[in-house]
């Protein structure tokens, strides 16, 4: 694999914009080349051309020689390898400076490069590729600087929360106090983790790096005495202090204070330190509502102390994944520096790379090891308190292997999508042959058992259409993974998914061969009652799938799935995020889906399943239930923009709540006109509000969901940035997304085709709503993938166990 490609797939995903811009700076490179190509093919006074050895040959000659004409005073010749090839191209001896380029360190930690052979012919173009360069470095150092600032913050943070961790650890464990000798020793540890880490945070500075030796040193001497008193050593540590600063230059007076004896005793931590509920549930949010206080008191419990582990225990995790991304950042880029200045240095015969690359080395992005030890930090602390010292499990928590494909998934899948199709081969031959559809059973069937299987149809078309999500979405760098919040390491593949699909699938088809038997007993006028119960049957099996918590079958992934279910249920109780109403406006397009489970209960609860007789549609309970059920979805999203709306006090959340009050609206007038189909009023009102609501949705879509239809944009009508290179997809999938969106007005219509019966012209519709919604589901993610990317948003955040009180007066 080239570099190029090798670069671009190891970025952060988020960081793009960041990184060097290899492919630009090799076009500079390629404009030198085309220049070089034009200079040698010039034609002579007499009309030909210099063809002498090679035309590209001849011109580096002649071109290197022209370079040593115009050396200035001082200049040495140099001598170069008459074998030294790229691409084709063989340098010879040339004279030329010690250096092509004068590197200058700026103020604030940047490069400026003065091109010393601008004057030569085509020079100019090796000018525009320096400047370019050191365009291209100030940016990768500047954000690399930020970057580092931004985790020795939170590494301070960190720090102050496992103090706190550690004295709540021995509270619990000591609920009666300590004795002296206990005291002194787990102090004396204490003293050590923060010496320690102290090293991985102040040391960042030469004079930082010089000293901490000697004050850890002092500070575990200080603190071994035990008969000092608390004035007298912090008096001590003021005089060492201002020693410091004569010896070695001012050092972090603050943090040095706090990593002395001016530290608090362990317990003494805690008196300053509140608990942080953070975690949401209905009750936390109806407290709130009340304006209830919250309880922050300290409990030192057993159950406490294992919550607050987690959650610093997930901090520390997706802190060191910082690190790792900052150290492969700083790798890369390095790495890339040095592969495009080889290139020039093979395109131009100079030799600018170890001038350059020199400068590059002893830089903040090359030379700083500020990331190396706090990873070191950061993986023996993490490994000693909370792996109990076993460094190859905390290890491989912190670093995850890779998830790598297997054989047997790709080849489960590929067998489950065989038999797929075969059995839908062998359905469609066992109708034809027994000519099914002309038997008196058949309108009885469609109407009963028909909306029964079509329910696992829109299950496995809704999952088949999301592993093409995750297909594309890998495909073209949307990091799904980040945005929806899945656990490192358990997110699925399409190829899992497109499994998941495949096997409900076979096993929907083999019910629907069983079952497909169209004549009832002759005396009894009854069909085998196990049969029958088929589609109950393999519904109520995956519905003990999906709950099941043993550690099977993605569990994982099913977790998940259940908990983002089950806050859309719960809409407004939780705090909204993005997996949950993303979920939310996956169940808006399975309406009849779930209409099918409210059929499911009328037809096993009080049909006779046995002679496949209801009276479902007779029944009011079961009607109203039937406007119920179609508008849950839609009112789960209406109050999820609710709670964003008065939490982010976003107007643009009233507004979209206002989308879906339409549409409820609009799905409780078809519904109604499905149930009375000789009421005018109905289907004039069910018209006039599905136009309104259909338009109205259509237009978020694009504009808010989307992020098109921008006339200013660089690419006319759609947006500045785009994944996908072929801008064509994006006009065809606004043109389809029109087109599904009005797909319900067959319903208003009610158009009759004499082939197509009534249920299988409702599923049609059910299904091509099903495929809209995948196709806005890719769209949807790829604008909020680069609205990550524009604000380089690569990082979860975690909420800390621990609130400090001096950090509350801060904020005030």
């Amino acid at each position: 694999m080239k570099f190029g490609k090798e670069f671009s797939s190891q970025m952060v995903p988020e960081w793009q914009l960041a990184y060097m811009d290899y492919d630009f700076l090799k076009s500079r490179l390629k404009e030198i080349i085309r220049f070089n190509l034009r200079t040698s093919n010039a034609p002579t006074r007499g009309g030909s051309r210099n063809h002498h050895d090679g035309g590209l040959h001849r011109k580096m000659t002649l071109y290197r020689a022209f370079s040593g004409l115009v050396s200035t005073p001082g200049r040495q010749r140099r001598t170069t390898s008459p074998h030294d090839v790229e691409e084709g191209v063989q340098l010879t001896t040339a004279t030329t400076s010690p250096g092509p380029i004068l590197v200058n360190t700026k103020a604030d930690g940047g490069i400026d490069t003065t091109f010393m052979m601008a004057a030569e012919e085509g020079g100019e173009y090796e000018l525009v590729f320096f400047r370019r360069l050191d365009d291209e470095f100030n940016k990768v150092g500047k954000f690399y600087r930020e970057k580092v600032e931004e985790v020795m913050k939170e590494a301070a943070v960190l720090n102050k929360q496992m103090d706190a961790l550690i004295a709540f650890r021995f509270k619990v464990e000591n609920p009666e106090g300590w004795g002296w000798e206990e005291r002194t020793a787990e102090i004396t540890r204490l003293a050590s983790d923060i010496a320690t880490s102290a090293a991985a945070l102040s040391a960042s500075t030469p004079a930082g790096a010089k000293s901490m030796k000697v004050r850890s040193q002092a500070h575990m001497e200080a603190i071994q005495e035990g008969g000092s008193s608390r004035a007298g050593q912090i008096e001590d540590d003021e005089e060492e202090e201002e020693e410091d600063k004569g010896a070695d230059g001012p050092v972090d007076d603050v943090y040095t204070r706090r990593m002395r004896g001016a530290r608090p005793a362990p317990v003494d931590v805690l008196d300053r330190v509140r608990i942080n509920n953070t975690k949401e549930t209905p009750r936390s949010t109806i407290k709130g509502v009340l304006n209830v206080s919250k309880q922050t008191e300290l409990k030192f419990s057993r159950d406490n102390l294992a919550k607050v582990e987690e959650r610093l225990r997930r901090a520390f995790i997706e802190f060191y994944q910082k690190l790792r991304l900052l150290k492969s950042y700083s790798f890369l880029n390095v790495l890339a520096f040095s592969k495009i200045l080889k290139k020039y240095d093979k395109i131009t015969s100079r030799e600018a790379t170890k001038l350059y690359m020199k400068v590059v080395d002893k830089s903040f992005l090359g030379s700083s090891d500020e990331v190396i030890r706090l990873m070191e930090r950061v993986e023996a602390t993490f490994i000693k308190h909370f792996t109990n010292a076993n460094r190859a499990k905390g290890m491989n928590i912190l670093r995850p292997k890779a998830k790598r494909e297997r054989h047997r998934t790709t080849f489960s899948t590929g067998f489950s999508a065989g038999c797929v199709f075969s059995l839908i081969v062998a359905l469609v031959a066992i109708i034809r042959t027994r000519n099914l559809l002309q038997e008196e059973g058949q309108k009885q069937y469609m109407i009963t058992m028909f909306p029964l299987y079509s329910l696992f149809g829109f299950i496995v078309l809704h999952i088949i259409m999301y592993a093409a999500n995750i297909y594309y979405w890998r495909r073209y760098g949307v990091n799904y993974s980040f945005i929806f919040g899945f656990k490192q390491g358990t997110e699925l593949g399409y190829r899992q998914v497109l499994l998941v699909g495949f096997s409900v699938g076979v096993f929907a088809l083999l019910c629907v061969l069983a079952n497909l038997d169209m004549e009832a007993d002759p005396k009894t006028k009854a069909y085998q009652e196990f049969t029958e119960l088929l589609p109950l049957i393999l519904l109520s099996v995956l519905f003990v799938v999906l709950v099941l918590p043993f550690n099977f079958f993605y569990r994982s992934s099913r977790f998940f799935f259940l908990t983002c279910l089950f806050h859309c249920l719960a809409a407004p109780l939780y705090k909204v995020t993005l997996p949950d109403f993303f979920l939310g406006d996956q169940l808006t397009s399975q309406v009849q889906a779930l209409r099918s489970i409210e059929f499911y209960i009328c037809y096993y609860g009080w049909g006779d399943f046995r002679h496949r007789k209801n009276t479902c549609n007779q029944s009011p309970v079961y009607n109203t239930f039937f406007f119920i059920v179609a508008v849950i979805p839609y009112v789960s999203r209406l109050l999820q923009c609710l709670r964003r709306l008065f939490e982010e006090k976003n107007p643009e959340q009233g507004y979209n709540g206002l989308k879906y009050f339409l549409t409820i609206v609009a799905v409780c007038l078809r519904t109604a006109y499905s149930i009375q189909k000789d009421q005018v009023a109905w289907r004039v009102l069910a018209a006039v509000f599905s136009v309104i609501a259909a338009i109205f949705c259509t237009y978020w879509d694009f504009v808010h969901d989307w992020g098109l239809l921008n006339r200013t944009s660089k690419n006319r009508w759609l947006r500045d940035k785009l994944l996908v290179p072929q801008k064509k997809v994006y006009f065809i999938a606004m043109i389809l997304n029109v087109l599904l969106r009005f797909a319900w007005i067959q319903t208003v219509l009610d158009f009759k085709f004499s082939f197509m019966h009534r249920q299988t012209m409702v599923t049609l519709v059910a299904s091509l709503e099903i495929i809209r919604r995948g196709i806005w589901n890719f769209f949807r993610l790829e604008n909020e993938h680069l609205n990550n990317v524009g604000k380089y948003r690569a990082f979860k955040s975690v909420p800390l166990p621990f609130n400090y009180d001096e950090d509350d007066d801060k904020d005030d």
